[in-house]
């Protein structure tokens, strides 16, 4: 039977085995299967040492590992060394190669947030066209948040509640703005939660929004998929603005992860979604 592995801490709210195992299923994949594993950080060496002994064929990586699984690692593709932040592992030629299919996903949802501004006409697909994103947290996945919406042509501001991450991030994308925590860009678009502050019920980030109350133009997008709605798109809705969660982007990232598994290119069907639901 060939392994497959998301690990991260905490890892119960992580719905990968559903849709893999589901991809799995349906392109008939009957030797492999997928499944979660909580681990601390001293354990990262051991789980990568069982992807060198094929124990484990592919893995994913979520919070907090994704720069911490590093310098275990052979080589980093091209995403991943911009990024610094692998999501996906495993094992060509003898070597551990980190991926990382979390800005490529965010792209893709970018384009179908904006489609109207995906044509071909649009010069070099920027299709944020200089807006105005403000990001929460200085995390795993915030350059590759950063990475996908500097493509497409948006203006970053970040604020994180230790300094020492963002200034991490500074020097890998020199273009940024920093915010100290709590205070607000003047001008932004969209607001982006890529902290885990949400993924227990009743957890807020204690920064007011009111300044764009009815305001449908205005954009607040959680990378938290489940639960479904964080206090804060919840606070958002009631606003009056538009608001998304990660779902999109977690599924795009995820087909994205099995097409370098497996060579297959996996549909986001209708019964896939469901299955989230």
């Amino acid at each position: 039977m060939k392994k497959y592995l998301v690990i991260g801490n905490p890892i119960e709210h992580s719905l990968s085995p559903i849709v893999h195992n589901y991809w799995m299923k349906k392109y008939h994949l009957i030797d492999c299967v997928y499944e979660r594993k909580k681990i601390d950080e001293k354990e990262l060496s051991n789980i990568v040492k069982k992807i060198r002994d094929n124990e484990i064929v592919g893995m994913n990586i979520t919070v907090p590992f994704k720069k911490l699984i590093i310098p275990f690692l052979d080589e980093l593709n091209s995403f991943a060394k911009e990024t610094q932040s692998v999501n996906t592992v495993q094992k060509v030629n003898n070597k551990i190669v980190g991926y990382n299919t979390d800005s490529i996903g965010f792209g893709k949802t970018i384009n179908e947030i904006y489609p109207q501004n995906s044509s071909k006409t649009n010069t070099n697909n920027l299709i944020l066209n200089g807006k105005n994103i403000f990001i929460l947290g200085a995390g795993g996945v915030s350059s590759s948040i950063i990475s996908a919406l500097e493509r497409k042509g948006g203006n970053i501001i970040i604020s994180n509640r230790t300094k020492k991450k963002t200034d991490e991030l500074k020097k890998l994308f020199p273009k940024i703005e920093i915010l100290d925590w709590g205070k607000k860009p003047k001008i932004y678009d969209i607001v982006i939660n890529t902290t885990s502050v949400g993924l227990k019920k009743d957890e807020k980030i204690n920064i007011e929004f009111n300044d764009c109350n009815k305001d449908k133009n205005k954009l607040f997008y959680d990378l938290i998929y489940n639960p479904r709605e964080t206090s804060f798109l919840k606070e958002a809705r009631l606003r009056g603005n538009k608001t998304m969660n990660g779902q999109t982007m977690f599924l795009y990232q995820a087909a994205y992860a099995f097409n370098i598994w497996t060579n297959i290119e996996p549909k986001v069907d209708n019964e896939l979604i469901k299955l989230l639901d």
